[in-house]
């Protein structure tokens, strides 16, 4: 497939990117050789290629989809800004941020 400048100016407005006129001629052979790659693509024989979403042969571990709180307590308050109050639970105290 060739595209011409026409056709190079309407996919610039519809991707909203300006394009100077003397840009016109590159862009549209470029654009063709792109699409001109695709179209070999097309030829290639997948009969009885299972689709796939990543070239590696990956298995994600799985866990058992339990509640915690996460047994990092101590080191989650230890990112509090002006300390954590330790008798009132252990929360954090921030500074006032509403008038």
């Amino acid at each position: 497939m060739s595209l011409d400048k026409a056709a190079v100016r309407a996919i610039a407005e519809l991707a909203r990117i300006e394009v100077r006129d003397e840009e016109l001629d590159h862009l549209a052979g470029e654009l063709s050789g792109i699409l001109h790659f695709v179209e070999q693509l097309a030829e290639v024989n997948t009969d009885g290629v299972q689709p796939m979403s990543s070239v590696a042969d990956l298995t994600l571990p799985m866990r058992k989809d339990v509640v915690t709180d996460g047994g990092q307590f101590a080191a989650v308050l230890a990112n509090a800004p002006d300390g954590v109050v330790e008798d009132q639970g252990g929360f954090f105290t921030v500074p006032k941020v509403v008038e």
